[in-house]
């Protein structure tokens, strides 16, 4: 075979694989269109299920949730009581309910901005253990205190229930320097 044959040869088997391919490839439908209403239906939990360290937990298909009643206590004395589903954390609650609790790292356990104080005892004695590296972070808190907890550690569950949690007047977000990042 001839050194000019090669590349007309090549041409020729690449043109018939496509053709084959092509026949064998179905007609594709026209795009149907959706209901918005149903799709933004389980957007929420989609969206806290691919994107949240923890998973809400669905007492049934209609998205009636088990909740908790929790209360911040911001900086200037404020209380904001809300109700948060067991399972979630109180940095993702404190997000949807745009309670000032920074949370610079999202909740991956790498920054001490979403330092919360358990204001009850006996509800920070039935939270679990924190973990090495949350204490690791809990030090490089600002105003540390003997029931501080990060709140992207403390996940709601029944036993939770009438929480109380303050929000200390500073945190030290080692990354930036006064910048509040908006959660997304």
């Amino acid at each position: 075979m001839e050194a000019t044959q090669f590349p007309i040869k090549l041409k020729e088997r690449w043109e018939t694989k496509l053709r084959h391919q092509a026949q064998d490839t179905p007609t594709l439908a026209p795009r149907t269109s959706y209901l918005p209403v149903v799709h933004n239906q389980y957007l929420r939990l989609l969206r806290h299920e691919l994107f949240s360290s923890t998973t809400a937990k669905l007492d049934s298909e209609d998205g009636n949730e088990e909740k908790i009643n929790v209360t911040f206590v911001e900086k200037d004395g404020e209380e904001t009581h809300i109700k948060v589903p067991v399972g979630m954390s109180m940095l993702e609650a404190a997000h949807e309910n745009d309670i000032d609790l920074e949370g610079a790292c999202e909740g991956s356990l790498a920054c001490s901005t979403c330092h919360v104080i358990v204001m009850d005892v006996d509800h920070y004695n039935k939270l679990p253990d924190p973990t090495d590296e949350e204490n690791d972070m809990l030090d490089l808190a600002f105003g540390l205190t003997e029931t501080s907890r990060l709140g992207c550690q403390i996940i709601a569950k029944p036993e939770l229930d009438g929480l109380r949690l303050a929000i200390p007047a500073a945190t030290r977000n080692f990354a930036v320097d006064g910048f509040k990042p908006k959660p997304h």
